[in-house]
């Protein structure tokens, strides 16, 4: 799902691909190893391929999808290696992003970060909760006045995205993550940068030892 943010253009068809296929891969539809051939994916979608390349190395860029020189592209593994390494970026880019963003956040930002809260509460739909989710952490970004920042922050929240399903739901997890959002649109509302910062972090590395945990049992 597109933010707020996301609608100023309208999407390419490499995009619009990239999107489908994105949302497949976190709803488990197609699976860590599938295929993906080009010559398919234009039949399905309608298109010729260089959109479909186009999208599959977007998606290769996020960490989604692995590209091989011989054997084509496919569904890359999910694995605690690569949950690491999202969630490490993410609380960099996303720690800097909340502190340059925190001293311009309006009061209406913070409330429309709130409604989004109230909406992942409200959402039966589990397939949801990680979209909503994303609009919530970048809504608070907003204001840091540093486009290549949120769009760097936005591409890691696409590579975490199955991996936040999973921790929302099949991890029951959603309490706990609503709890700590709420304790971060706090912090903010009082304008204190380094508890906002420190929450943020909390709340980033505790969800990744949560996963980094089940994928080693899983394996176990």
């Amino acid at each position: 799902m597109r933010n707020f943010a996301e609608m100023r253009r309208p999407l390419t068809v490499a995009e619009q691909v990239a999107d489908v296929l994105r949302e497949a891969i976190a709803d488990g539809s197609l699976a860590a190893g599938t295929a993906l051939r080009q010559d398919d994916l234009a039949a399905r979608f309608g298109f010729s391929r260089m959109p479909i390349r186009d999208a599959l190395r977007q998606l290769e860029a996020e960490g989604i999808v692995s590209i091989h020189p011989t054997k084509g592209a496919h569904v890359a593994g999910m694995d605690t290696t690569e949950i690491r390494e999202i969630f490490a970026l993410r609380e960099l880019l996303e720690a800097e992003a909340l502190r340059l963003s925190l001293p311009a956040l309006s009061d209406d930002r913070l409330d429309e970060a709130e409604d989004v809260l109230a909406r992942i509460d409200a959402e039966p739909d589990v397939g949801r909760w990680g979209a909503l989710n994303r609009v919530f952490h970048l809504a608070l970004y907003g204001a840091c006045g540093n486009q290549r920042l949120l769009s760097l922050i936005e591409a890691h929240h696409n590579a975490a995205d199955r991996y936040v399903r999973i921790l929302l739901s099949n991890l029951n997890y959603r309490s706990r993550s609503q709890a700590e959002h709420r304790e971060l649109i706090a912090a903010c509302r009082r304008r204190d940068v380094k508890e906002a910062v420190a929450v943020l972090k909390k709340h980033l590395g505790e969800g990744m030892e949560t996963l980094a945990a089940a994928g080693m049992a899983k394996k176990s």
